[in-house]
């Protein structure tokens, strides 16, 4: 058995979890914050059999989609921020982190 913790952006969380309803496949979503663009994210905690992981995981990569968007510069620490002109920059954003741990024992009550 394999615990499957995916990171997604929350602009993906609810088309991901449809896909894994429509699926099978049960999980709890947790609201997360990013630590780079400090916006919000929602983790996913998806348990299942080792033969299922692979399915699960295309799951996740075809509702989980990668993008562009600008982001306004967070303003320098210690300077002088009178000169600081804070420029958009472009980074791409969504997609998934997904980690897929072993479990050793499940229980359910």
């Amino acid at each position: 058995m394999k615990l499957i913790m995916a990171v997604v952006q929350d602009k993906d969380s609810n088309r991901l979890s449809d896909a894994l309803v429509e699926n099978d496949f049960r999980a709890t979503k947790l609201a997360s914050t990013g630590g780079f663009l400090k916006a919000g994210n929602t983790t996913f905690l998806i348990g299942t059999e080792d033969e299922n992981v692979d399915t699960l995981l295309s799951i996740i990569r075809d509702n989980c989609k990668s993008r562009e968007q600008l982001v306004a510069p967070i303003s320098p620490m210690g300077g002088n921020a009178d000169s600081y002109v804070p420029y958009p920059v472009e980074v791409q954003v969504g997609g998934a982190t997904v980690f897929v741990l072993p479990v050793e024992q499940f229980e359910k009550f």
